[in-house]
């Protein structure tokens, strides 16, 4: 039956139920027999449109609790882990059943705008864009910054400073300060320290002028780190952390009302993390929370 036929019929049941002698009028105006109207009243539901009606229900449910920032993978990622869905459902399925409710996932349009900074201590790029590399927590983190914005119409900036673990983009701390410095940098990074021990990753970050301080590659050497910097002009470099921001900024900061006051911001900033944490799940890390990731591993 296709939806406009469906339609009619629930509209004329609808109407029929409270006006009298309605049905039988729009039954003849819409040229529908008696006989398929009751044949649909008594239709009982096959076990195919059973399923359907529970993941249209479980996928809206879904979309509106991640924002409507969720595409079709990260959706059947969650049906997989859904306990009241107990049969397998496919990426083309999801895909047909959001275009059919009209579910679409925002995306978030690059910007192309990079300041080169004043550079003090370089290093090589060691990483080399291997990204799939590490085996475990702690033997690889990447590190940048981006702008974050607070106010009634977000007038204030402010600088978001991350030290992300690479294996399972688990983020291990954050920052918030007016610019990005050293002394922010530094403190972000004692935080992870403080967090995970006495551990010597390989600390992969951009050339900006905080990670090329002195100040901050001594510490890398206090803790015995391995440095490694991305090439000039090469964002692709860090692109796991780039890419962190990003889905950050799209999935969760854009999707909330704009915060009125910095501890309104901080507020937001950490519910974001412990989301991405503790509560997404993607395909990468075979459908796995990025908490659940390390622990496997660990």
């Amino acid at each position: 039956m296709n939806a406009q036929r469906k339609l009619s019929y629930q509209g004329i049941k609808e109407i029929g139920s409270q006006i009298h002698g309605s049905q039988a009028i729009l039954l003849r105006r819409l040229g529908v027999s008696r006989q398929a109207f009751n044949q649909w009243i008594h239709h009982k539901k096959t076990p195919w449109e059973q399923q359907e009606e529970l993941l249209k229900q479980k996928i809206r449910a879904y979309f509106e609790k991640h924002r409507q920032r969720i595409g079709a993978g990260k959706m059947k990622l969650y049906l997989e882990h859904d306990e009241s869905v107990s049969f397998y459902v496919s990426l083309k399925r999801v895909k047909r059943l959001m275009t059919v409710l009209h579910l679409k996932c925002q995306s978030r349009v690059k910007k192309h705008h990079r300041v080169k900074q004043a550079e003090q201590e370089l290093r090589d790029n060691v990483l080399n864009q291997q990204f799939d590399k590490t085996t475990g927590p702690n033997q690889i983190w990447l590190s940048d910054s981006t702008e974050v914005q607070y106010g009634i119409n977000g007038e204030f900036k402010a600088r978001l400073c991350g030290v992300l673990d690479l294996h399972g983009r688990y983020l291990m701390a954050y920052n918030l300060s007016t610019t990005e410095t050293s002394e922010a940098v530094i403190q972000t990074f004692n935080q992870a320290f403080q967090k995970s021990g006495k551990v010597h990753p390989m600390v992969h970050t951009d050339r900006g002028s905080a990670f090329t301080s002195k100040a901050f590659n001594d510490l890398m050497t206090e803790h015995g780190v391995i440095r490694s910097m991305s090439r000039p002009g090469t964002p692709y470099d860090n692109a796991p952390m780039e890419r962190w921001w990003n889905e950050f900024k799209l999935n969760w900061l854009d999707s909330h009302p704009m915060p009125k006051t910095r501890e309104e911001l901080v507020k937001l900033i950490e519910a974001g993390i412990y989301y991405f944490n503790y509560i997404d799940r993607t395909a990468q890390r075979n459908g796995s929370t990025a908490n659940e990731y390390r622990d496997e591993a660990a």
